[in-house]
């Protein structure tokens, strides 16, 4: 099982410690120990024990000691262990000169934002639907005061648990959380991060006042998300499913979530990018064996979906609270 007592440690310095019983039940419910768990946590006993020589949070590939800081055999045993972990979806890193080549290459979805949004240096942030913590460990590598990341795939706190294991970060915590089941109105964040989260959210509208009310007066919401083109007003609702995604509820056009926004109160609205996604950015990897955005594309058309829709298109907005 996963030990939280340093996070809830933590928020007993702040003004988080008021919703400490919401938090320990929260997470006592989602923790439930199943044999894949006790399995996880049975790979990461079973690491070698090494001393990284150097941490680096800041480039591409978060990079996590070299390969002189170890023998060839213990750095190939620990490369079976976190083959074990799989799949890894979030990334990429380099343990030891061991490299995971994730599905996604999440540093090309952070060099598109990270020019256009406040600095971090010194704030207070919330990452929902945060992985395996990649984006985390890139915000504090940008000099955050503090990161927590929420996400309801246990595997993905696990994978972050395996790589805590050689840096003991104090400064970052990674919980069993939804967004509905954080705390609300906390008003606690001066940035929160919302990526690849909103579309799988039956109601836009409550994700966006939960995302509102944890951010403080003049906060920073980063929203990146799936639009489509077209116009105000326009939304894609999904039959089925969409790019073999079941949960995909709504996809907007850029003038109607912008519209959304504004009517959830957020000011200061604007888009920094709008990029489809490519098959270089998303696809099966050694790290990541099963079907990937490849698979979920027309054979004969990649600019549409098996199901007939157009591909993935994503936007980064960027908006304050007042």
């Amino acid at each position: 099982m996963i030990d939280y007592s340093n996070f809830l440690n933590f928020i007993q310095t702040n003004q988080l410690r008021k919703y400490s019983d919401h938090f320990q039940q929260k997470i006592a419910e989602a923790s439930e120990e199943t044999s894949d768990n006790l399995k996880w946590q049975n790979v990461i006993d079973s690491f070698p024990k090494i001393i990284p020589s150097e941490i680096d949070f800041s480039r591409s590939t978060i990079k996590i000691g070299n390969e002189n800081d170890c023998s060839a055999n213990v750095s190939a045993q620990l490369r079976n262990s976190l083959m074990e972990l799989r799949p890894w979806r979030k990334g990429p890193y380099n343990l030891f000169g061991n490299f995971i080549d994730t599905e996604w290459r999440s540093d090309w979805k952070w060099d598109r934002l990270i020019d256009h949004i406040t600095p971090l240096k010194n704030k207070k942030v919330l990452d929902v639907g945060c992985g395996n913590g990649y984006h985390c460990l890139r915000m504090l590598g940008e000099g955050a005061k503090n990161v927590i990341g929420i996400d309801p795939f246990i595997l993905s706190l696990y994978q972050f648990k395996a790589i805590d294991k050689f840096i003991n970060s104090n400064l970052m915590w990674l919980l069993p959380l939804k967004m509905e089941d954080f705390p609300q109105n906390t008003k606690y964040f001066n940035t929160v991060f919302s990526m690849g989260v909103f579309y799988h959210r039956r109601s836009p509208f409550e994700h966006l006042y939960e995302l509102r009310d944890a951010l403080q007066p003049k906060g920073e919401l980063v929203l990146e998300t799936l639009i489509i083109d077209g116009k105000l007003g326009e939304v894609l609702v999904p039959e089925g499913r969409y790019a073999q995604m079941r949960n995909v509820w709504f996809i907007p056009t850029i003038l109607t979530l912008e519209s959304w926004l504004k009517k959830c109160g957020f000011v200061n609205i604007r888009v920094v990018d709008v990029t489809s996604t490519t098959i270089e950015e998303q696809r099966s990897t050694e790290w990541m064996t099963f079907e990937s955005l490849k698979n979920f594309l027309s054979p004969n058309d990649l600019t549409k979906t098996v199901e007939g829709y157009l591909a993935p298109k994503r936007a980064i907005f960027i908006a304050n609270t007042q």
